[in-house]
């Protein structure tokens, strides 16, 4: 079988400037056309008409175009956990944080890692990577729910509702991504994913 042929070195209509959002759609056409592994980054700076380092502004790695969207909402979330009233259970406060944190997230365009990871082969780099982001943001719930009860992170309490609430949280928006067209915003998973968690930590709420 002939070889796909590669992409032009710029594409017609696509200008210069770029952001990260541009070299993530270059990154999942080509993905999508050749598989994770053949594609390289100069590949993805070469579809987006950049160079290689402008790559770099954006993103760490390969394996970080996959994460778009939910890095930005990573980011977001120490300050949305802060903004929570000091009357919220840790539970509840952390679900209206993570709600704030994904209100831009538009049901017709789901984060691709979500629904497309078996078109690449699912390579177990973007899994790691995936793993990481789960260690990260359990830390950072496990935090938040020492300082709000009062307790100390290495405390299994807290670090049980941090590891609960991150897979909760995660469950969410597989269902969510899931769902199909009628799926409506990812909001309503995350708050009814983690209603019964509240439930289950009576010493913490």
């Amino acid at each position: 079988m002939a070889e796909t042929p590669r992409p032009p070195t710029t594409r017609r209509g696509r200008p210069p400037a770029t952001d990260a959002a541009t070299l993530q759609d270059a990154a999942y056409e080509l993905f999508t056309l050749y598989g994770y592994e053949q594609t390289s980054i100069g590949d993805i700076a070469q579809l987006a008409g950049v160079s290689r380092n402008t790559f770099f502004n954006y993103f760490g790695g390969k394996t970080d175009v996959f994460w778009l969207q939910v890095d930005a909402a990573l980011a977001m979330l120490p300050e949305a956990l802060a903004r929570t009233s000091r009357d919220l259970p840790p539970v509840a406060a952390i679900g209206e944080a993570v709600a704030d944190c994904v209100a831009s997230w538009d049901a017709g365009k789901v984060p691709w890692v979500m629904t497309q990871f078996d078109v690449i082969g699912a390579p177990d780099a973007v899994r790691e990577s995936g793993m990481a982001r789960f260690i990260d943001a359990a830390a950072l719930l496990t935090s938040f729910a020492a300082t709000r009860l009062g307790r100390a992170e290495r405390d299994l309490l807290p670090a049980v509702i941090g590891a609960t609430t991150t897979a909760g949280i995660v469950a969410a928006a597989r269902s969510w991504a899931e769902a199909g067209p009628e799926r409506g915003h990812v909001q309503a998973y995350l708050l009814r994913a983690l209603a019964p968690l509240a439930d289950g930590f009576p010493a913490a709420t």
